[in-house]
């Protein structure tokens, strides 16, 4: 077995260092620059080190412990392009965030695809909470995915659901959401009722196309294999042989959320999302996750599947923007929390009556 890196010890005691990884063939090393050399660029400015290319060599240099970190990157991605998953940017991104959490190595998280999306693009888990939550559908009949924006709840459901139904463990994918309004009104909107509702179903369609060629989704669609409607839609049936979505879980009522869970039917599975700080329900209405949370946490066979913001799988400054919202209602909080214990402020002294001042009644 090869030793990938070798460090040079630096002649002076300092805090600097510096490496080289030789990945042997050119298609590795090629694949491990990306388009442009901007996997090489991201590790630059996200680790603080240099990283330059020699043919089938990288050299690094800067502090010592990014320029190790860097090293076990390079090593991760290349088993990972060996055993023949395309690396990108994002997966650089990720690989950074995986291993700075601790795990041993990203084949055990980011390895396994799946689904293979419509571009023939592996789908796969690109955090741990991701590669529990996915390990998690697997082996339970209901999983709540409850988490902040863009840490991939509903688009690896979805995955799930599709892989599901290729493999013929269920016979139909049903896709739901709550049509709650965020300002408008579903009365404003034109068309008839299934084209008012269109547009708070679109995300799931959007998913849906992701994941397989536009015309096999439209069949599928046509026939009712796939469906994708309001939550309204549940009540009254028994739903077997089927995956379930519920996306945006958090506007449901806590009524609507128990109408949901208890259309389940045989050889079903449920799978509930959402973000319980992005609630639109109107004031005084407890969500239904919320309150789900609360009760169903300890019930066998059910499974809650826990996000953060460092799991977020979109644009990077997506984790900061909810880094900074989480630091201003931490802050509110504590605002509050002491106004309430501040002592009262004593009512200014009345001063008592003098003989030239009136009294009332004479």
């Amino acid at each position: 077995m090869r030793n990938p890196a070798t460090l040079e010890a630096p002649e002076v005691l300092t805090t600097s260092a510096s490496a080289k990884v030789d990945v042997r063939d050119n298609a590795t090393a090629l694949a491990l620059c990306g388009n442009q050399n901007e996997n090489l660029k991201l590790m630059e400015r996200r680790l603080g080190v240099r990283v330059g290319q020699r043919g089938t060599e990288f050299h690094l240099s800067g502090p010592s412990d990014a320029v190790a970190f860097s090293v076990r990157l390079l090593e991760n991605l290349e088993e990972m392009i060996r055993a023949g998953r395309p690396v990108y940017r994002e997966d650089v991104e990720q690989g950074i965030k995986v291993l700075g959490r601790g795990a041993e190595s990203l084949q055990e998280v980011m390895l396994g695809p799946v689904l293979k999306s419509s571009g023939n693009r592996q789908i796969s888990p690109k955090s741990i909470n991701q590669k529990r939550y996915v390990d998690s559908i697997r082996s339970h009949d209901i999983v709540f995915g409850i988490g902040p924006a863009g840490t991939g709840k509903t688009y690896l459901a979805m995955a799930m659901a599709v892989a599901f139904l290729q493999e013929r463990k269920v016979k139909r994918i049903i896709l739901a959401r709550p049509a709650v309004e965020a300002g408008e009104k579903l009365g404003f909107l034109p068309g008839d009722l299934q084209e008012k509702v269109n547009p708070y179903l679109r995300p799931l369609y959007d998913a849906l196309h992701d994941m397989m060629a536009a015309e096999r989704a439209a069949h599928l669609l046509e026939q009712g294999v796939v469906e994708v409607a309001p939550l309204a839609f549940m009540r009254g049936r028994t739903l077997n042989d089927a995956f379930v979505i519920l996306d945006e879980a958090q506007n449901t009522t806590v009524e609507q959320m128990k109408m949901f869970l208890t259309r389940l039917g045989y050889n079903s599975k449920a799978v509930i999302t959402g973000d319980v700080t992005q609630v639109d329900l109107p004031t005084g209405k407890m969500s239904g996750l919320n309150h789900a949370r609360s009760v169903l946490r300890n019930v066998e066979g059910i499974h809650f599947a826990e996000f953060a913001e460092v799991d977020v799988v979109r644009h990077p400054l997506v984790q900061e923007v909810i880094r900074a919202y989480d630091r201003a209602e931490l802050a509110r909080l504590e605002a509050q929390m002491a106004a309430r214990e501040a002592p009262p402020t004593p009512a200014p002294a009345t001063a008592a009556p003098t003989a030239s001042d009136p009294v009332r009644g004479e």
